[in-house]
């Protein structure tokens, strides 16, 4: 098994470049195809929210606005894209069928950035998204959770700053939960090669379900040796803990289930493991529900 198709959404040059570099470094690595996706908004879906009152020329004004935005901020991502792949030594451009090398492509498409993206996302390998706080980009974090709640996809935070590896070290967060076998299904690819596994477990953090040990065989089933260590909560948080654990082994990717033990929304309003994780982390994380 192995990953070929890499999907990564973008929207503003503040978020995007660590993550371009994050989804070259991947395509590298699988001789895989990264396609680059921007949502432009539908310029007509500003007339419903314009309000009453407005002229007909007004209305047309921010649209004409928005439109033009719209294309400017394209035009920076992709010459940006385009630098960035050059750099790396990927091919721009469609995949050559049994070519066997890494290559990307940019592509634009206009409508709901979450809807596009969930849509497309179910297709992909594994769907990068930019760290949320990288920029403080909203649409990052909006992507994020339209992969994780409407792809059945998994999805991969990219870090704020460029990777230097990702997935020569890897923390399996482990709960127990379905949400946590799903991510565990979707990162062997990447434990196959990896060079040290590790499976994380706490108290707090566990729920009914196969023991760490019974993940360690499982593991081992695929000709890979892991070893298990047991973490605390930092400061009463279950999520800094993990973090702190990934960390001191040298994580480069951690994979976890996300949002597998409460409701979105009170994890949202309340914080939460999988809320401090999206939050807080410096590596890349493998998260699937």
């Amino acid at each position: 098994m192995s990953v070929r198709k890499f999907l990564l959404p973008v929207s503003s040059m503040a978020s995007a470049e660590a993550a371009l570099q994050a989804g070259l470094l991947l395509a590298r690595m699988w001789n895989a195809h990264l396609q680059v996706l921007h949502v432009q908004p539908d310029t007509r879906e500003i007339v419903p929210f314009a309000g009453e009152g407005l002229s007909g020329a007004l209305i047309e004004d921010m649209m004409t606005a928005t439109e033009r935005e719209g294309s400017a901020r394209e035009h920076k991502l992709q010459e940006m894209f385009t630098r960035v792949a050059h750099g790396a030594g990927v091919q721009v451009g469609a995949p050559l069928p049994g070519a066997g090398e890494p290559s990307a492509c940019f592509t634009t498409l206009v409508g709901r950035e979450e809807q596009l993206v969930a849509y497309k996302a179910r297709l992909a390998d594994l769907t990068i998204v930019p760290h949320p706080l990288a920029g403080e980009d909203v649409a990052a974090a909006e992507a994020l959770h339209a992969v994780l709640f409407d792809s059945g996809r998994p999805v991969l935070l990219a870090p704020v700053v460029p990777p230097a590896s990702i997935g020569q070290r890897i923390a399996i967060a482990w709960n127990g939960t379905a949400y946590a076998a799903s991510a565990l299904g979707s990162v062997m690819p990447f434990v196959r090669q990896a060079q040290a596994v590790r499976i994380l477990v706490s108290e707090d953090y566990n729920r009914p379900g196969p023991t760490a040990q019974e993940v360690r065989d499982y593991i081992s089933h695929h000709g890979v040796e892991a070893d298990i260590a047991s973490f605390s909560a930092a400061d009463k948080n279950t999520g800094a803990g993990l973090l702190e654990a990934a960390v001191a082994f040298g994580a480069d990717l951690m994979s976890m289930g996300a949002y597998s033990t409460a409701s979105r929304l009170r994890q949202l309003i309340l914080g939460g493991t999988t809320r401090y994780v999206l939050e807080n982390a410096q590596i890349s994380v493998l998260m699937n529900r």
